[in-house]
């Protein structure tokens, strides 16, 4: 990648006043050396502080740039920002996470050695409290997010979607962009959309960043409630999922409800028992999981991993129904999880 080749970097953001100051200053210290460079902070109107501490950066920094997102939306601040950027190539960056000092060098190496149309890195995690770490244990098994390639830390090549992003701006106004229509899983539609045109995005473990995964059994729940919610809308766009991993928690929570009240319908000891079967083989999945992930990142982990492992299968499944649930375009369906 030419160094004389422009950058800019892109922070959506609304009330984070707890966590905008380490992201920026996360920023300021990647090694950007010989780099035409920019930040553009897309802010939804915050109304916590967040707006004084931007404001802060931009006027010690001008080359940090604040802009308005009266949408609030994350995907209508990522447009205005890649809109108003000045950048050939974008890299997107979130507030909940930290980046490794070399992680803009890192994008733009992946970017020009594998021709792909997205580079990013895998997810990894740094979790606060007890349950954010049992959280972020059962996060990077396959059990919980059925194998998504950007849950492994280790995985290096082609993928269907990474966090976050690195493009070069032709390609995001040649794709249209996000879609505003979407709460949630606007990058993984992206991608889908740049994998269909013909595009390949591209995993590399030498990206560096460290996501804060939710600290509460509550919280997770909401979060994967709203990913299986909105996942229908993207299939529902696409007439095709991206991948069966996102069918199968829907399916099992489906048949765990729908077997015991066929079987009180039909008085049927026969349906009873192959739901009980079924749930014994779960409970017993589930479990084995948690010892896996136990032995990996601490057997003090133990006791809350098969809730934990359970909240994240209930939680998309159930999300995903309630979403089919639901008629019309994707704006109707927002009023349901805002």
């Amino acid at each position: 990648m030419p160094l004389a080749e422009a950058i800019t970097i892109v922070i959506p953001c609304r009330n984070e006043a707890g966590c905008i100051a380490e992201v920026l200053d996360s920023v300021l210290a990647q090694d950007l050396a010989g780099l035409d460079w920019e930040v553009i902070v897309a802010d939804g109107m915050s109304d916590d502080g967040t707006r004084a501490i931007l404001d802060s950066y931009a006027s010690r920094e001008p080359r940090i740039r604040i802009l308005d997102n009266p949408a609030r939306a994350v995907p209508a601040g990522l447009n205005a920002a890649i809109r108003a950027a000045r950048g050939e190539v974008v890299l997107r960056m979130d507030a909940h996470t930290a980046y490794a000092p070399d992680y803009v060098r890192e994008c733009l190496a992946a970017l020009e050695k594998t021709g792909a149309a997205n580079v990013g890195g895998p997810a990894r995690t740094k979790p606060r409290g007890y349950w954010g770490r049992a959280i972020a244990a059962a996060y990077h098994s396959p059990v919980a997010c059925g194998g998504a390639r950007f849950h492994d830390p280790n995985y290096e090549g082609w993928a269907d979607t990474v966090p976050y992003g690195c493009w070069r701006k032709s390609t995001l106004l040649d794709i249209g962009l996000f879609d505003e229509t979407l709460v949630r899983n606007q990058d993984d539609e992206l991608n889908l959309r740049l994998c269909r045109a013909g595009g390949k995005v591209w995993q590399s473990p030498s990206i560096v960043s460290w996501y804060q995964p939710r600290a509460s059994l509550r919280r997770l729940f909401q979060q994967y409630f709203q990913y299986g919610f909105w996942k229908v809308a993207v299939i529902r766009k696409h007439r095709i999922p991206a991948s069966l991993r996102h069918l199968i928690p829907a399916t099992f929570v489906a048949t765990a409800v729908l077997l015991p009240l066929a079987a009180a319908a039909f008085r049927s000891t026969f349906v009873l028992g192959a739901w009980a079967a079924m749930m014994a083989v779960y409970f017993l999945a589930i479990v084995a999981a948690s010892f896996d992930s136990a032995r990996r990142y601490g057997w003090e982990l133990l006791p809350p991993l098969p809730i934990v492992f359970a909240a994240y299968h209930f939680s998309y499944g159930s999300g995903f129904l309630l979403g089919l649930m639901q008629s019309g375009p994707a704006e109707s369906m927002t009023r349901v999880t805002r």
